[in-house]
């Protein structure tokens, strides 16, 4: 059973079993996933098992996975590798499986035509709009509508319950901060609240650039160039300043990236009051 992979198999299958058995126990409300009766030696494309797995094993595995690593710089680890490796091996052997499991029993998962071929396809995906009549299958917007549907017709306990597990990415965001050098160890509020104007400035940073992209499209490719030129010269001459002046390290640089990761793997409370409101396409970006 072992070497047919029969744990890696469970491990996975459960992980999809807790996850809408929380989404029913928050939200209420059933869903028919169909799986098809294909035959088991055809290949399933990477869009088909990213549409189906994202949610209930992706995210939650880079989660842990981000945690685990958390634990092993930051807390209060053994000092030797064994023994950090012995006492979170099963949580590692959770993060492969929800992350790899479905590469793993997908024929021809590993060939190299079959990889380029799945990537073109999950492009074409990702970038294709959602319009009304456009199915999940044909577009990441029209599928992203799908996944948050559920936050639309949620009541007050879902949505208090969603925000409440929604706070601990900000728990990730204010422990990992004062770990920065360049905080000089200081434990100061102020330092919390400057952490979320430099999130903000990157967010910012990243919408003009996507605002850019679709107002000047293809008439105006110069004026977009010098556009992304500026930002990212203002942004490599604040990296320098705060290199010189403020003590920044390179491996800030690498502490900085859960944090902004932490508030990427899932939506804000604001997020899910709005979505329960209004139309998720506004606030996707």
């Amino acid at each position: 059973m072992q070497l047919q992979l029969a744990s890696v198999f469970f491990t996975f299958s459960l992980g999809t079993k807790t996850h809408f058995y929380g989404r029913t126990i928050f939200h209420g409300g059933a869903k028919y996933r169909s799986t098809g009766r294909g035959f088991v030696v055809r290949h399933e494309k990477f869009a088909e098992n990213y549409r189906l797995y994202s949610r209930s094993h992706f995210i939650k595995g880079f989660e842990i996975m981000m945690l685990l690593i958390v634990y092993n710089v930051y807390g209060a680890s053994p000092s030797s590798a064994i023994a950090y490796l012995l006492i979170t091996f099963s949580m590692w052997f959770l993060v492969g499986t929800w992350l790899f499991a479905p590469f793993l029993f997908n024929p021809s998962g590993f060939e190299w035509q079959k990889i380029v071929e799945d990537w073109d396809d999950w492009n074409k995906w990702i970038y294709s709009k959602g319009r009304i009549g456009v199915p999940a299958n044909k577009s990441w917007e029209s599928w992203w509508e799908e996944e948050q549907e559920h936050l639309k017709y949620t009541g007050v306990r879902g949505r208090i319950l969603e925000v409440l597990l929604s706070m601990r990415f900000f728990l990730y965001q204010y422990g990992l901060v004062y770990h920065l050098h360049i905080t000089h160890h200081h434990k100061n509020l102020s330092i919390y609240g400057l952490s979320w104007l430099v999130i903000v400035a990157v967010l910012g940073i990243v919408k003009i650039i996507s605002a850019g992209r679709q107002r000047f499209k293809a008439d105006l490719q110069l004026m977009f160039r010098l556009l992304k030129g500026l930002l990212f010269i203002g942004f490599v001459s604040i990296v320098v300043v705060l290199f010189l002046f403020a003590h920044l390290t390179v491996g800030d640089l690498f502490e900085m990236y859960p944090c902004f990761y932490a508030h990427r793997l899932g939506p804000t409370p604001g997020m899910i009051f709005y979505s329960s409101l209004h139309h998720p396409f506004l606030i996707k970006v």
